[in-house]
């Protein structure tokens, strides 16, 4: 009885066309972005901050990225990895080669640098599609992989490829402790997860889900495909690389090519799968999924005093993270965002059956 919307009528095309049209909604958005901003660095402790709150914005920006471009225009990237290192390393170059530069505006650097690639990148989207498209986007992960561990200057003469950064501040406040650099992470987060929103409600995110639909149609229509699939690439790249940045800068402090291996773009894959395709939610669930679970699956022996070989935990909790991983896309291949809305049509009409 509580999630009902009896009594709100809408007397504006602006009440109507709203992100959140129901009150109670709006409210619980509200009362978790407080909680998130107010509630969670009061409460949590250093290592929830550094090993989930921090990891999970950071994943769940980088998985917003990449549902922009597979769950909302339909093309298949497996090259996220690679483009979450080129806004790394391009932010690092920015920063130490350029005085004075202010560290946010060298990530928001790295991610239109990560931008070029991709558009570079997706240009063979618009001659293929599907696994040949797949194949086209895992060459950027191998390219880039090889780019920052042969080219030296790139890594600012590393021979390894490893890189460092230290002192951080954001708008002359520095970002040293775990609850600053939540908040950094969170702050971002939270404007790209409202940017994003409000652009596939828009002309350019409808074009995008046409040209997922039916690409064919879509250009009978008047909708071009340059257009609509190098945007959905160019936006999904800046997102992803501004996420790769924040992953260098905030999480590791010091990281290698390695971190953006290929196993990390199959991990936002799965996030994204897991999560939603073509829900701003759903990265957010996918994320959690991914990076919560293993945790929770870890611990959970020395919780329940079970006496276990640290060796046969990890590869518990694996085949357990896997079999799950299956259960969901069989039960429902949608994605949690899907479960999440048909619980809230059921609230809506609870207790009524129809």
């Amino acid at each position: 009885m509580l999630y009902r919307e009896n009594g709100q009528f809408k007397s504006s095309y602006r009440a109507d066309q709203q992100i959140f049209p129901i009150a109670q909604d709006r409210w619980a958005i509200l009362a978790l972005i407080a909680v998130a901003f107010v509630g969670v660095p009061l409460m949590a402790n250093e290592y929830l901050l550094r090993a989930i709150f921090i990891p999970f914005l950071i994943l769940s920006l980088a998985a917003l990225g990449l549902n922009i471009l597979v769950g909302y225009c339909g093309q298949i990237s497996l090259g996220t990895g690679g483009f979450m290192a080129v806004g790394a390393y391009a932010a690092y170059n920015f920063l130490v080669r350029v005085d004075g530069m202010p560290p946010v505006i060298a990530i928001l650097l790295g991610g239109l640098a990560s931008t070029v690639v991709g558009v570079f990148f997706g240009i063979p989207s618009l001659r293929i599609r599907g696994l040949y498209l797949a194949v086209a986007t895992l060459a950027a992960q191998f390219f880039c992989d090889w780019a920052f561990l042969r080219i030296k200057w790139l890594t600012h003469d590393s021979s390894s490829g490893s890189v460092s950064v230290s002192n951080l501040s954001a708008f002359g406040l520095p970002v040293e402790t775990p609850v600053q650099k939540y908040l950094l992470c969170l702050s971002f987060i939270t404007l790209f997860a409202l940017g994003a929103k409000n652009l596939v409600r828009g002309h350019i995110g409808r074009s995008w889900m046409a040209m997922r639909d039916m690409d064919v149609a879509a250009a009978v229509i008047g909708i071009r495909p340059v257009h609509a699939k190098l945007s959905a690439f160019a936006v999904s790249s800046f997102i992803v690389g501004v996420a790769g940045a924040l992953w260098g800068f905030v999480h590791l402090g010091s990281w290698e090519p390695a971190a953006f291996s290929i196993d990390r773009s199959f991990q936002l894959l799965f996030m994204v799968i897991i999560g939603g395709l073509g829900s701003i939610m759903g990265s957010f669930f996918g994320a959690a999924f991914i990076v919560v679970l293993p945790i929770l699956l870890d611990s959970l022996p020395y919780w329940l005093g079970i006496p276990i070989d640290t060796a046969l935990a990890s590869h518990l909790t694996y085949m357990i993270f896997g079999a799950l991983i299956v259960f969901f896309l069989i039960v429902e291949p949608h994605g949690i965002a899907r479960l999440w809305s048909t619980a809230k049509e059921k609230l809506r009409l609870w207790p009524f059956p129809h």
